[in-house]
């Protein structure tokens, strides 16, 4: 899947095509423009994007309600990958013409891209870009919830919600992988490719779940990853085992609420909870999971740390031990029918976004 990609000189202006959230609006209210881009600056690169994602991140932006993000109207896009077209002044030459990662949070729905260097993560060749794009964001966010926060152990039982989505999908292979029992609430058509995984499949709708995950797990599960928030979160405590671990990451059922001041009550809330169970006698242990975490405060950590876990995580593609689910790829233009996808839950696996249109 690899290419070589002509070095843009500074001296030819990059027109990029972006999609612009211009506010809270419909999916179909994404709007397609051409920006002239500077050329980097001092630190710089810019990369023309291979692909991109569509994440929860983005659909809670274009409701205006995710926590901190930019003012109407900017790029979204939570990650990308893509090859390094120029570079700027002091960037390592070895980096032109690389293929690389990058987690942005925003600014990854473009053909091209002004990065920090030090933000990038070189890619491997050989590996399919669209296979890459599906496991920045949420390849690293599964193994850091799986090895950094829950800490999981070969021979224990955990609960994933959502093991058909972007995050799902990777989480419940790399659990498989690490020799864990995996259990996974999805909507019954999801549930033979769930098998095919290894995962026990659990009706997520059922009013019976409880039960249902009590009989394959009478003891209760090691460590639940919720990401609906809400009543979910206590369902999910409710199921540990003694000594488990509720990892929450996002508040996904109240994703159509547009109050964000309720919203950020919500959050607080859901962060006080967490916070004080954690003082129970039980041995219990509960977190909220955030990729961002230590970025402000010690970023040479908080790169090292990405880079480490992405690179494990690619290990395992290149090795064939992962195999990314990849539910549509489309192009960049059709932002607004991928949003329209992804928030109908019924894809299975990552949505991606292509700028440079679908291969031949």
């Amino acid at each position: 899947m690899s290419k070589t990609v002509t070095p843009v000189t500074p001296a030819a202006p990059v027109v990029a095509l972006q999609v612009v959230l211009p506010g809270v609006v419909e999916p179909d209210g994404l709007e397609i423009r051409r920006t002239p881009l500077s050329p980097p600056g001092s630190g710089q690169v810019l990369v023309a994007v291979e692909a991109t994602g569509m994440s929860f991140a983005e659909q809670s932006m274009r409701r205006g309600i995710y926590y901190r993000q930019p003012a109407f109207p900017f790029v979204p896009g939570y990650d990308l990958v893509g090859r390094v077209a120029v570079l700027g002044a002091g960037v390592d030459p070895g980096l032109l013409g690389r293929r690389i990662a990058a987690l942005t949070k925003t600014g990854g729905w473009a053909s091209h891209v002004l990065l920090a260097a030090e933000d990038v993560i070189a890619v491997p060749e050989g590996l399919d870009p669209v296979d890459v794009e599906a496991l920045i964001v949420n390849g690293i966010t599964a193994w850091q919830m799986l090895h950094r926060t829950a800490r999981i152990r070969p021979g224990q039982t955990v609960l994933v919600h959502g093991a058909n989505g972007g995050v799902g999908t990777i989480l419940v292979q790399l659990a498989r992988h690490h020799g864990v029992q995996v259990i996974g609430t999805a909507s019954p058509r999801h549930h033979q490719a769930l098998r095919a995984l290894g995962v026990t499949p659990v009706d997520y709708r059922d009013p019976d779940l409880e039960a249902r995950v009590r009989a394959i797990a009478p003891n209760g599960v090691d460590a639940v990853f919720d990401h609906l928030g809400g009543e979910s979160v206590h369902r999910s405590y409710r199921l540990l085992a003694p000594g488990g671990t509720l990892v929450s990451y996002a508040i996904a059922s109240k994703l159509n609420d547009r109050d964000g001041g309720r919203l950020l009550r919500l959050f607080l809330g859901l962060m006080t909870q967490l916070a004080w169970w954690n003082y129970l006698p039980n041995g219990h242990s509960a977190s909220f999971y955030n990729i961002w975490s230590g970025r402000g405060l010690r970023p040479r950590a908080f790169r090292a740390r990405l880079r480490e876990d992405f690179t494990a995580v690619l290990g395992l593609l290149r090795d064939g031990a992962l195999a990314p689910q990849i539910a549509a790829r489309l192009p960049l233009t059709a932002a607004g029918e991928a949003m329209e996808l992804a928030e109908s839950h019924t894809a299975y696996g990552k949505i991606v976004l292509l700028p440079q249109g679908l291969p031949d």
